[in-house]
């Protein structure tokens, strides 16, 4: 996979709310930047897993085919369950089948576009924890109007930009760019060149970004 224009003070994420994989990276990294001396920023992408789904107006068609049957998502959480107990991490293991991240995507890329990097980071934790800590649905504007008012960011904005067609187009460029960089699941950590797919270990992280 190729990466564009990587900077050495930051890691580079591909991700998709509705993803506990996703969750559990985010933790993962979180683990190794506790390690360093100076955190790295986080470069955040959206990707939608839910693209091949999606009808003309951006709504999901939850009657597509994807080939993901009870057998696939019984197996899906025995993955998680392994990765919690191995990162510490405490989550609901009903995976998200009906939830749609787009609105929350679009949120978040707007914070990260006009906010400071913790404000940002602060907004993208909190989507995270409300749905696979509290079982919220992160596509309600309400919930994201008040977890953006909690990260200091202006209400109005996120309503004004969740009505916004040309940011939804935006954010929908942004998914095909991830794929063109060939990014073809998620979560996946991309620095200076290299990538590492999956909900990886900090120390495989460490290796990504040191070379350690």
């Amino acid at each position: 996979m190729s990466e564009p224009d990587a900077e050495p003070d930051h890691i580079t994420v591909y991700s998709d709310y509705v993803c506990p994989f996703c969750y559990l990276g985010r933790e993962s990294l979180r683990q190794y930047q506790a390690t360093r001396d100076e955190e790295l920023d986080i470069d955040w992408h959206p990707f939608d897993l839910r693209s091949h789904k999606r009808r003309p107006d951006g709504s999901i068609d939850f009657s597509v085919e994807d080939g993901k049957d009870d057998d696939y998502y019984e197996q899906a959480k025995e993955g998680v369950r392994r990765l919690q107990d191995k990162y510490g991490v405490e989550m609901d293991l009903d995976i998200a089948t009906d939830i749609d991240s787009l609105p929350a995507q679009v949120a978040s890329f707007y914070v990260k576009g006009q906010y400071d990097n913790d404000t940002w980071l602060e907004f993208d934790v909190a989507i995270f924890d409300a749905l696979w800590q509290e079982g919220k649905d992160i596509g309600d504007e309400d919930l994201l109007v008040e977890l953006a008012e909690d990260a200091g960011v202006e209400g109005d904005e996120v309503r004004s930009a969740l009505s916004d067609d040309a940011l939804f187009a935006e954010v929908r460029e942004q998914f095909a760019e991830a794929q063109r960089h060939g990014v073809t699941g998620v979560p996946t950590f991309a620095y200076d060149g290299y990538a590492a797919r999956g909900a990886v270990p900090p120390e495989q992280l460490e290796r990504l970004v040191d070379g350690v």
